[in-house]
């Protein structure tokens, strides 16, 4: 079993959001330390975490925003990584480099670290910041929309998003696609960036002398909420929570008619000797996202179109097509993309494709 290094790190860091009294967390923090050294362990045979970069500098992200320090080695492991251009994360490295710029910026800044070692993290995450404003998309998106607002939690953290002119055309780009944030996951992601934050201040939240604390874990996120001007309880609340309860609000207007879509599924070497195995015209509703042609077309051919998926907090994520498992230790993963190359900036429930588009599966590396 793989360590759970990004959700307790996910959890640290809502809980810290929460001002809660040092005993609960105690032993978390300690299991998380567990976690990326057992993590690590995965480079002796791999050359790469068992988990990801990710999850690993979202670790030591959520290590510094408790005030612990971190062992240098492990702080290395991430510097090393860097340097190399080994960052890469689900076919896109802006969300890693952004999560390891801000706990090398954390780190600098909480001064969890001698002053020679403050000065390499300072500079690569400077460097992070000119990469990902390099990575820049005509429509100013920084990777994908996903990837965006971690991109722009790293120039607020540095302070680059005042001369930074990829700053202000990524946000633009962000409030034109709102929409993409649907689930509490990515609405954590993006709704601090909205109010001008990154998770870099719930490291300076004090949390001494705040009233009534015994009363639970619910009531110091809804006061840190007050307290911090709104974002952090909205924000990092839905992190710990097992469960939510939707909004009412009034379901979108259907279009009416119907659309057809292509639908390719492509798998290249070294898992496939035949690139393309599925190429089909699916018929759906109007209003059908891409969840729906993948249901739809399993039900016209239910021996010859077959898929899986596996619900995360982002929504739902394809694991399984025709048989052909994407899994973290193949490091492979099922790229969606609309003809004739483009990646989706949407999960396959968000993204609503146009009559007559081609939409791809491929199965990728990353």
């Amino acid at each position: 079993e793989l360590p759970h290094t990004g959700r307790l790190a996910l959890y640290l860091l809502g809980l810290r959001a929460t001002c809660p009294p040092a005993s609960p967390h105690r032993s978390l923090v300690t299991w998380l330390k567990y976690y990326l050294e057992e993590d690590w362990t995965g480079s002796r045979r791999h050359g790469h975490p068992l988990t990801s970069y990710y999850q690993y500098g979202l670790g030591v992200l959520a290590l510094c925003v408790h005030h612990k320090r971190v062992r240098e080695e492990v702080i290395r492991r991430l510097l090393t990584a860097q340097h190399h251009g080994r960052l890469g994360h689900g076919g896109n490295t802006v969300d890693t480099e952004a999560v390891v710029a801000l706990a090398f910026t954390c780190l600098e800044q909480r001064r969890l670290v001698e002053t020679g070692l403050a000065a390499e993290l300072r500079t690569a995450a400077h460097r992070a910041s000119r990469s990902m404003a390099e990575a820049q998309g005509p429509d100013g998106i920084i990777g994908n929309i996903y990837s965006t607002p971690w991109a722009l939690q790293v120039f607020l953290a540095t302070g680059t998003c005042q001369t930074e002119p990829a700053f202000g055309q990524a946000m633009a780009a962000l409030l034109e696609n709102l929409e993409a944030f649907g689930t509490a996951a990515t609405m954590a992601q993006v709704l601090p960036v909205l109010h001008g934050h990154s998770y870099l201040d719930i490291a300076s939240m004090h949390c001494r002398g705040e009233p009534g604390r015994s009363r639970g874990q619910r009531d110091w996120g809804q006061r840190w909420g007050h307290q911090s001007g709104g974002w952090v309880s909205p924000v990092l609340w839905w992190l710990l929570a097992d469960t939510l309860t939707p909004l009412d609000v009034e379901p979108p207007t259907e279009v009416p008619g119907n659309k057809t879509v292509r639908l390719l599924v492509e798998c290249p070497l070294p898992w496939c000797y035949e690139l393309q195995l599925y190429d089909r015209p699916v018929a759906v509703r109007a209003a059908a996202s891409l969840l729906d042609v993948l249901r739809a077309a399993a039900a016209l051919e239910p021996h010859d179109f077959k898929f899986h998926t596996q619900d995360t907090p982002q929504g739902p994520f394809l694991t399984q097509v025709l048989g052909l498992e994407a899994r973290q230790e193949k490091r492979n993963y099922w790229q969606l993309l609309t003809a004739p190359n483009i990646p989706l900036q949407m999960g396959i429930a968000e993204y609503k494709p146009q009559d007559g588009e081609t939409l791809i599966l491929r199965l990728s590396e990353w």
